[in-house]
Order: structure tokens, then sequence, then C-alpha cells
């Protein structure tokens, strides 16, 4: 079943045999965040990704991270003429070497971006003309415990309840201090659930049935010869 703010805590709560006078709604509302962070760092989803598009300014290499940002995916740029440029990423120390007295002057179309700090990322060389960026990135990912997700639910909620509930199950026993026999069974059941769900949205939703053919699973299936033996 999809999930809700209000049913999920009713379900952890039942499921653990404990009541709202210690596991309360600030408890839970920690509990369950963790638990979608949790999920979210573990497997690499489609969900995540979000797009985002901005400009270069010229002369200035430094760009904006966006406030949502975990991590870039890939960096696009299109000129004036429509033509679009993919940039490579490197590290700063390259940065650095490839291009060490940066300054504010424009110099040429960027070719390389880098993360910079926790507010800004880079380019090089500095943008001679205004370039439109398209910006491919994993975004924070959303949460049940506050404002509309939590009436009408989120994409982890409603499609893989299951993986949520025992996450959240695996967090509440470590709260609870045990009993440990309880938590490894959880504990194995979100394993299990996040296999298949790894399965599925990098396996089977990355993959084409026309192009890479059905998935097949391998038979132990004795030779014809070896029948009346």
């Amino acid at each position: 079943m999809a999930y809700t703010l209000d049913n999920l805590r009713t379900d952890i709560r039942n499921y653990t045999e404990v009541g709202s006078n210690v596991l309360s709604d600030t408890v839970l509302e920690r509990i369950i965040k963790n638990a979608e962070l949790k999920i979210h760092r573990a497997i690499d989803t489609d969900q995540s990704v979000f797009y985002a598009t901005s400009n270069l300014i010229i002369g200035n290499r430094y760009v904006t991270i966006p406030a949502d940002l975990r991590f870039i995916r890939y960096v696009q740029l299109t000129n004036s003429d429509g033509e679009q440029f993919y940039l490579e990423q490197r590290d700063t120390s390259f940065m650095a070497e490839y291009y060490s007295t940066p300054g504010t002057s424009a110099v040429d179309i960027p070719k390389y971006y880098a993360n910079w700090d926790e507010e800004f990322w880079m380019v090089a060389p500095t943008p001679d003309r205004t370039y439109e960026i398209t910006l491919a990135y994993d975004k924070e990912p959303d949460t049940i415990t506050t404002g509309t997700p939590s009436t009408a639910g989120t994409y982890l909620s409603n499609k893989y309840s299951d993986l949520l509930l025992y996450a959240c199950l695996v967090n509440a026993y470590g709260y609870l201090k045990g009993p440990q026999d309880m938590l490894q069974y959880y504990q194995a059941a979100y394993n299990e659930a996040l296999e298949t769900y790894a399965l599925e949205q990098i396996g089977n939703r990355r993959r084409d049935e026309y192009q890479d053919g059905e998935v097949r699973a391998q038979l132990n299936v004795k030779p014809p010869s070896s029948y009346g033996k």
C-alpha cells in the first residue's frame, strides 16, 4: 500500500508495539528522514534526477550551486548559434594547472568544470560570451515528513512502501536498542527489498527490450542425451 505520513507512523508503532509516548511524532520524523536518506544514498535512481538551466556570465568562471544539489551528473553549454558542448569534469588541482591565471578577463569557450566549494562550481577557461547552461544533477530527495508529500506521499512511499517501512523499522529498533533478533530480521528484510529496488531502478529501468533483449534466467536443464540414464 502507499504511505502517507500518518499511516507510516501508525505502522511503525504497530510493528514495534511501542506507543507515541516513546516514538513521538518528533522522534519518528527523524527516523523516517534518516531512512529516506539512507535509501537515496544507497541506489542511484531516476527519481532524483533534476535539470536546471542558467547562463554563464562573461568573465566569471564561478557558477552558484543549486540549493538542493547533491552531485552534478553532467553540464551542457549552448551558444547563441544553438551549438551544444559538453564539459569534462576535472578536479580543482587540474584546473589550477590548466588555467593558472584566470583573472576575470573573457578568454574562450569553457572546456572543463570542477566542484569548487559548497557554494560554487567553476569552469575553465573563463567564458568569453554568455552561454546557456543545462545542469543535470541529483537533487535532495523529497521527504514524506513535511508539506504536500505528508498527505500525497512521495515516489518512494507510493511505489516502494515496503522498502521505506523496513528502513524505518531498522532505524526504530536501533533507537529502541533492541530486541536484537527483530533488528536483524528487519535488517535482512530491508537488504532484500533494497536489492529488488536496485534491480528495477538501475537494471530494468535502464534496459530496452528491443536493443538489449529480454532478461533471461539461466536454467539448469539436462541435455536430451542424458534422459533415461
